[in-house]
């Protein structure tokens, strides 16, 4: 399909359900909850309720590079949000995050639980909370959020616009494809530009600005989003990918982007996480050995 037909928009929009989405079972013109389930909670005072996309893999990289600092704090449960079935809108997820978005974190370490939700708002909830990952000093400190709220403003148009338009739509329609796609080149070349003199997206030190910005724009640099590899050149931004390599081998990274993933190779995934040998146990059960 070549998308060449016209689209005359009516002069008040009505919801039409297209069944042939797949996602038509999730998406809706109202938010609230659609059932009554209220969400569990385990023994550490921070509860997480995410899935592995890149915007769950924010939190749970952040959580496991705390821990691996030693800070015992930040232990955490982490609780499969199955998206695809709905649990986004189920009352007690709802109760956390009225927007029915993954992640949502739950701090009950008070006299009465917070709730935090929005991906840049945990990871800087958390480095506020631990000290960790978000300099006190003010020029620092504002480059690094300068970075967290582009990629806040970024990604949408990676998701929602080229991955929708070039992976998930029922046709492929050459206008909203290019549009994206020549957008989302401009975004790679700002990283590219800037990770040229620099080791890390915001300086020289590791920040929650490279947690939120690698799982998007390093794992497309990787191949791992929309199979747009090839399309969009991706092995031309030659520093996002030197980036991406650094971040990816840190240990803690590697078991963030394990936690809540039910998809890829089955040793890459843990549904659920409770404690820190939950990790070793699915090494054992993935070599026979446990």
């Amino acid at each position: 399909m070549t998308g060449t037909k016209s689209y005359t928009p009516p002069k008040v929009w009505t919801w039409e359900k297209d069944d042939n989405n797949r996602f038509a079972s999730i998406n809706r013109p109202v938010s609230g909850a659609t059932h009554d389930k209220d969400l569990p909670v385990g023994k550490h005072p921070l509860q997480l309720y995410s899935l592995a996309t890149p915007n769950g893999v924010k939190v749970t990289i952040m959580l496991e590079e705390l821990l691996e600092k030693g800070i015992t704090g930040a232990e955490y449960d982490a609780w499969l949000i199955n998206i695809g079935e709905g649990d986004q809108f189920s009352s007690g997820f709802v109760d956390i995050n009225p927007n029915s978005k993954i992640p949502a974190l739950a701090d009950h370490s008070g006299s009465k639980p917070r709730r935090v939700f929005e991906s840049g708002s945990i990871l800087v909830y958390l480095a506020e909370k631990f000290g960790a990952f978000l300099p006190t000093d003010p020029d620092q400190r504002t480059e690094v959020l300068n970075w967290l709220f582009w990629q806040m403003g970024a990604a949408p148009i990676l998701g929602g616009g080229f991955g929708h338009f070039y992976a998930y739509a029922n046709e492929k329609q050459k206008y909203p494809i290019d549009r994206y796609a020549m957008e989302i080149k401009r975004q790679l070349d700002v990283l590219d530009k800037t990770l040229a003199t620099r080791e890390f997206i915001a300086g020289g030190d590791y920040t929650i600005a490279d947690m939120a910005i690698m799982p998007w724009y390093g794992a497309l640099t990787k191949g791992l989003l929309y199979d747009a590899g090839d399309f969009l050149s991706v092995q031309d931004y030659r520093h996002v990918i030197r980036w991406t390599d650094q971040i990816q081998a840190r240990p803690a990274v590697k078991r963030g982007r394990m936690v809540n993933r039910t998809w890829g190779e089955p040793s890459s995934q843990l549904p659920e996480r409770h404690n820190a040998s939950d990790f070793e146990t699915r090494t054992q059960d993935k070599t026979g050995t446990g």
